[in-house]
């Protein structure tokens, strides 16, 4: 697929993180902020999340989602930023507009698709917000979702208070939509000659990850098949953490074979019963059985059971911090760099899936209004018009 050129009106993570997809493909990402209001720190608040790590504006909450990427910085509240967004748009031959502000400002800000289409018929349109465009006003803040969408209802232990996921899934699953619906859209309009309007609901697609969960309402399942379970499976058993003798170990015996496996083991015989032999039949004894495997574990320490478990192939993980995730022999190679001004270079997470010429490395997230400037000379502003805009508020 040929590179393009995106146009993001993106702040926080979700839109930042579908627009980064479009960077690892080697595509041109220009992403608008606002210009100064009041006393309010300038653009986008991620900015001045985390530790600084090259100005002030660069902060480490920010740089990893927005590399390779540039900057501009425009009033769109006033009718001259309106009319450079179109000029950019047209000179720089820009195909895709995406947008994650509320809806009900795309139209004040000339934004909205019926205005841009305006200015190219063909284009791909693509905005997240909360709930979609019927509800303009709500703003879309990953934990609120994961509360709305029920994640939290099925996240943590049984006994516990509803739990927050550990990652912003709501965030980079509403910025994966984007990603999948604009290369789609890519792939119609080669076809038809038309461009599209696309809309990400943060908790429509939040929901359509229940599958396991929502469609059981209807089967007059029990309340605790849709609720919290710990680190259980629902259906499998036995699949959970379990301590060993320094730290804990993840099983998951996901059919009949694997559990007969596990209890071939010397260590886990004891565990092997008729009853047993079946998933129904292990469901029934779910307490006893986690009971049991606890007993075990606990008395060998992890790399032992990691050893073991493996030779008879059954599913299980160590637990891993982070810092071991990233020396994982499967993961080490595949992860891009970026250079600091220092020179330093900082590991990224990996592409989602490896592809022929895949970048290794990339520039550091740009800094507030950095390519202001240039972006309006490549459009065709002069050297005067870009200094009055300046003057007036118009740019930054």
């Amino acid at each position: 697929m040929k590179p393009r050129t995106v146009i993001s009106m993106e702040q926080a993570l979700s839109l930042s993180y579908a627009t980064l997809r479009f960077v690892q493909l080697g595509w041109r990402v220009i992403r608008i902020e606002a210009t100064p209001h009041g006393s309010a720190l300038p653009g986008d608040p991620n900015r001045y999340i985390g530790d600084i790590v090259a100005e002030e504006d660069r902060r480490s909450y920010f740089v990893a989602p927005n590399v390779g990427k540039e900057a501009i910085a425009l009033n769109l509240k006033e009718a001259e930023g309106r009319e450079l967004l179109g000029q950019i748009i047209r000179e720089l031959d820009v195909e895709i507009f995406c947008c994650n502000t509320l809806p009900s400002r795309y139209q004040s800000l000339g934004i909205d698709y019926d205005t841009l289409k305006k200015v190219r018929p063909d284009l791909i349109w693509a905005g997240i917000s909360a709930m979609g465009p019927g509800y303009p006003d709500t703003p879309g803040y990953d934990p609120a979702i994961q509360a709305m969408a029920g994640y939290m209802e099925v996240t943590g232990d049984a006994e516990g208070p509803p739990t927050l996921s550990g990652i912003p899934l709501i965030d980079l699953k509403a910025g994966d939509e984007v990603y999948a619906n604009v290369l789609l859209a890519l792939a119609e309009k080669a076809e038809t000659g038309t461009g599209q309007e696309i809309h990400v609901s943060m908790l429509q697609a939040a929901a359509s990850w229940l599958i396991t969960t929502l469609p059981l309402l209807d089967f007059d399942c029990a309340p605790s098949e849709v609720t919290r379970c710990g680190n259980e499976h629902r259906k499998f058993i036995p699949v959970n953490a379990y301590p060993t003798s320094d730290g804990f170990i993840f099983v998951a015996i996901g059919n009949d074979v694997q559990w007969k496996r596990l209890v071939e083991l010397e260590k886990f015989r004891g565990l092997d019963r008729e009853i047993r032999r079946t998933n129904a039949g292990r469901h029934r004894e779910r307490e006893s059985i986690h009971g049991d495997m606890k007993m075990v574990t606990q008395k060998y320490p992890t790399l032992e059971l990691l050893k073991e478990l493996a030779g008879a192939k059954v599913p299980h993980a160590q637990i891993n911090t982070i810092s071991q995730v990233a020396q994982l022999e499967a993961l080490a190679s595949r992860l891009p760099r970026m250079s600091m001004p220092t020179g330093k270079a900082i590991r990224l997470a990996p592409h989602a899936v490896d592809r022929p010429g895949d970048r290794t490395e990339y520039d550091i997230a740009p800094r507030y209004g950095e390519h202001t400037g240039a972006i309006l000379r490549e459009a065709g502003v002069s050297e005067k018009t870009t200094e009055e805009y300046r003057r007036r508020g118009i740019i930054t």
